[in-house]
């Protein structure tokens, strides 16, 4: 017996709308370009270290460091114009560059998953709104016929009124007259 492996469900959003993001949750299982796997999650969140303050602070405090132990004889692994520096930096720059794009193309995957789903949230609210105007309009027409039969109800009850009104009068006076 073989199974066979189908695309997984998209997520169905909860009962209670009341969550933020229940438009993306369909979008939930939609894989990024590069995987989800620990190697493209780790150089995504190296990738956005680059770009922090701390990351900026403690190169500048190292390579401070660096230039002062070598400048004032402390140790001479790398004597000016500091080559050793340079190749870090170079080799720091050869894996930051990919890192640095990868993790925007990750960001721009889940943008895209987000634009559409805000997409579908709002042709959702177009559609309930157009929903909701055909409902009123039909509920508009309805009312409108029933005040229509009330106001002819209310007329024959008026002309049935009157009629029986004139009939009232009429016995009184044949009762006047055969009394007289």
């Amino acid at each position: 017996m073989t199974e066979s492996k189908s695309a997984p469900e998209p997520a169905k959003p909860a009962a209670n709308n009341n969550s933020f993001f229940r438009f993306h949750l369909p979008h939930l299982h939609l894989n990024s370009v590069f995987g989800d796997d620990w190697f493209a999650l780790k150089a995504e969140a190296f990738a956005r270290f680059f770009g922090t303050a701390g990351f900026l602070l403690g190169q500048t405090l190292i390579v401070a460091i660096w230039i002062l132990i070598n400048s004032f004889g402390i140790a001479k692994f790398d004597l000016y114009p500091f080559i050793l520096l340079n190749l870090a930096f170079s080799l720091q720059a050869a894996y930051a560059a990919p890192l640095i794009l990868l993790a925007q193309t990750r960001q721009a995957d889940r943008d895209k998953v987000h634009l559409q789903a805000d997409a579908q949230h709002r042709e959702a609210i177009a559609q309930a709104s157009e929903d909701r105007d055909k409902i009123a309009a039909t509920q508009t027409a309805h009312l409108a016929k029933l005040l229509q039969q009330n106001t002819e109800l209310t007329e024959a009850t008026q002309r049935l009124s009157l009629r029986i009104e004139a009939l009232t009068a009429e016995m009184h006076a044949k009762l006047l007259d055969k009394k007289s």
